[in-house]
């Protein structure tokens, strides 16, 4: 038994929410303020509820808040008519023959053998009556308002907002169902339920939910103690229940012994966690390691009885001597063998048919490499799930919440649920496994594995920025930064873009991916992220080859004419054609070069669309369904730049570009470029070489020139930096594209 998807309705920014669970752990990614903590929110205060974790007005969606707003002020619909408002939570579970059905019989709407699903509905509602009444206690509230209004002046009437913002709640009703399935739409069909509060049916056996909060209670001072008191906390734990019994009863024996005899049982009541411990800390030998000490001669009988003392070289250390890093991942890992616990139940008890935890952001306070050795080891700590010495064993679902690229190059992308913002007001969840599919349904397998394994070694960062740059080698890796802030210096201002914020102040992934950028596109298209690609116009020609006499063609066996293809700068007259091959894929195949240089810069900005062609078949003509392609579009997220026309020429490639317009910074003699071979630096200097052939030739070392650039780069009198040369025109371009909202 396990849950297959949740739904949210109307909370905060889950407009309309949909998220696919694993049959283990669901690792949920997204960028800051995508709703992560929301969907653990929401749970938690459906499935948990108490008066401190009631639901508030702020916690509905900015367009609902705006639909009661109008409901209050505006007419009302009859009870017919109306669709009570509010927030909703859908749990779909599926269940299988070798299921215990004991505790979910009862939720059961549809006797279908085939229907092997139940789903659990949870409403904060607001009901047509207590609508009525919201009305009439407003008029109230208006009319008080203006009687305070009329007795002084100064006063500042409350609005409908004020109102609301405090009383709101006070109307709406928790509702407790379970919803008939629809087999035909994989939907909850609303018309048909059970309201579990009325039928008093308890939903305690069938699902329990529980957390760990990224607000972790993790300090270094020494009054804290934290992991101290979560030791104890796992005794008591272990003393509710049989499981080590045993040892339980051996404790309370010696409690007047001396505190070595009780450290001796500590080791093997704690033994678990403390090898858990040692696992996931990556711990070098001798190092530093934990051990569970008693106090008892300093505390009180069973309270704070126990503190957490470091090993290191022979000494105990106490646990506010450690890194507040460690002290966080051993944290994790006492609460999440605390919950494991609560989630097993007492001996004459029975856990839950479905537990689901939520880890929020384990990376708080911990390293990169804490962060990898964390989700590296997670799967094989909750693997065996509730495991019970009377066999009643449950599986564990669980969702990590993460904002970690190190946790995400360590995962596996099967897992991985990444939550986007579609608009301000709402957010969904895809599943990268999808992506995978979407290759594999366009024969592209090599292209998903070479995308996964490149994302996971170099660029998981991608998953949470904002906007990405996708550039084709060294030279450009490595001076696009200080072009960047060239860029940010030198128009500093709003005229250009319109935005303030600094390009290197923005989330800004930059991505070195050869002329290979279209197996990226997918990827792009999935996670939405505004990209500028930065590339070469490769333009050529080609030219018939001649036998030795230089009259007679050379030809193939079947009579065509041998040609070879002759590198050129775009702005030769004999150019005629592009190499580039993300040029052709984002274009259509188009391969002619004067179809680029044509090209105005709004038809460079792309978007990925449905197409569809006009066919005439044997039922007549109909419109049919192409595979999504990249069109020019204004309102498109990817723009395409390359060389353009500059002082007179059209460069075929960076170099050519860069050369071109900083003649005089390379042929400075007060400049020192080694990786330039000093034959073509020599003719460049007297200008006995044009500069695309110098482009050409005289490179020995792209990495070398780039870092040559910045090393011979100047700051101006105001402090600006690499102010001796210029970025070309085509960067400049792509950069102000990108620095836009």
């Amino acid at each position: 038994m396990k849950i297959k998807k949740i739904k949210v309705k109307n909370y905060r920014l889950l407009q309309d929410f949909c998220i696919d669970l694993e049959d283990e752990l669901s690792l949920v990614i997204g960028k800051n303020n995508t709703g992560k903590t929301s969907l653990l929110s929401v749970l938690d205060k459906f499935l948990n509820p108490s008066d401190r974790k009631q639901f508030s007005y702020n916690d509905f969606n900015i367009e609902n808040k705006q639909q009661l707003y109008d409901l209050v002020q505006n007419v009302i619909p009859s009870v017919e008519n109306y669709t009570p408002f509010g927030i909703r939570l859908r749990i779909f579970i599926e269940y299988n023959d070798s299921d215990n059905l004991e505790h979910i019989s009862s939720l059961m709407m549809d006797l279908n053998p085939e229907n092997n699903f139940i789903v659990l509905g949870f409403d904060f509602v607001l009901h047509h009556s207590f609508l009525e009444n919201l009305r009439e206690d407003f008029q109230i509230f208006k009319q008080k308002e203006a009687e305070k209004k009329a007795n002084n002046a100064e006063y500042e009437e409350k609005g409908l907002n004020f109102f609301l913002d405090r009383n709101a709640t006070n109307y709406f009703n928790f509702i407790r169902k379970t919803v008939e399935y629809d087999l035909t739409t994989s939907e909850a069909n609303e018309d048909n339920y059970k309201d579990l509060v009325k039928e008093k049916i308890s939903i305690q056996n069938v699902l329990n939910f529980k957390f760990i909060s990224a607000k972790r209670e993790v300090s270094n001072r020494d009054v804290d103690k934290t992991l101290s008191s979560q030791t104890s906390k796992l005794y008591k734990k272990s003393e509710e229940s049989t499981e080590q019994q045993n040892a339980i009863e051996e404790f309370q024996d010696k409690l007047i012994d001396t505190d070595i005899e009780l450290s001796d049982i500590y080791s093997g009541l704690f033994k678990e966690v403390i090898e858990k411990v040692k696992k996931f800390g990556g711990i070098k030998q001798d190092d530093s390691q934990i051990e569970i000490l008693s106090t008892l001669q300093h505390r009180e009988l069973l309270e704070g009885n126990t503190t957490v003392m470091y090993n290191q070289f022979d000494s105990s250390l106490p646990e506010s001597y450690n890194g507040l890093g460690y002290m966080n991942l051993i944290s994790m890992i006492f609460e999440i063998e605390y919950l494991v616990s609560d989630f097993r139940r007492l001996a004459d008890e029975v856990p839950a048919d479905i537990n689901l935890l939520f880890i929020e952001e384990p990376e708080a306070h911990t390293h990169p490499q804490m962060q990898s050795v964390f989700i590296k080891n997670i799967k094989e700590l909750l693997k065996e799930g509730i495991k019970r010495e009377d066999g009643n064993n449950r599986k564990l679902q669980y969702l990590i919440s993460t904002h970690s690229s190190h946790i995400v190059s360590e995962s596996d992308y099967d897992d991985i649920k990444y939550l986007k913002k579609t608009t301000d007001n709402n957010v969904v969840a895809k599943n990268i496994k999808d992506l995978e599919k979407e290759y594999e349904e366009n024969g592209e397998q090599e292209n998903y594995r070479f995308l996964k394994q490149y994302l996971t070694l170099n660029r998981a960062e991608l998953f949470f920025a904002d906007k990405a740059i996708l550039i084709e080698g060294d030279t450009e890796r490595i001076l696009l930064p200080a072009m960047m802030k060239k860029f940010d210096n030198e128009y500093h201002t709003d005229q250009i873009t319109g935005s303030t914020l600094p390009l290197l102040s923005q989330n800004i992934s930059i991505v070195e991916v050869g002329a290979y950028s279209q197996i990226f596109e997918k990827f792009i298209d999935f996670i939405g992220v505004k990209t500028l690609i930065i590339t070469d116009i490769d333009s050529f020609y080609e030219q018939v080859l001649y036998e030795t006499d230089g009259v007679t063609p050379k030809c193939y066996g079947n009579g065509n004419v041998k040609k070879e293809t002759v590198k050129c700068f775009a702005s030769n007259s004999a150019a005629t054609h592009t190499s580039n091959t993300a040029l052709h894929f984002f274009h259509g195949n188009q391969k002619k070069l004067n179809y680029y240089t044509n090209l105005d810069f709004d038809a460079k900005i792309l978007k990925k669309d449905n197409c569809k062609i006009w066919m005439v078949n044997t039922e007549g003509d109909v419109w049919l369904e192409q595979p999504r392609k990249w069109i020019s579009s204004e309102s498109g997220n990817v723009l395409l730049v390359f060389q353009t026309p500059e002082a007179n020429y059209h460069a075929r490639s960076f170099e050519d570009a860069f050369f071109h317009i900083n003649s005089e910074f390379i042929k400075n003699k007060n400049h020192s470029f080694n990786s330039l071979t000093s034959k073509y630096l020599k003719k460049f200097k007297s200008d006995e070489i044009s500069v695309f052939d110098f482009s050409e030739q005289a490179v020995n070392s792209k990495p070398s020139l780039a870092i040559e650039i910045l090393l011979n780069s100047k700051t101006d009198i105001d402090g600006n930096l690499y102010s001796n040369w210029q970025t070309p025109a085509y960067i400049n371009e792509g950069l102000t594209w990108l620095k836009e909202d």
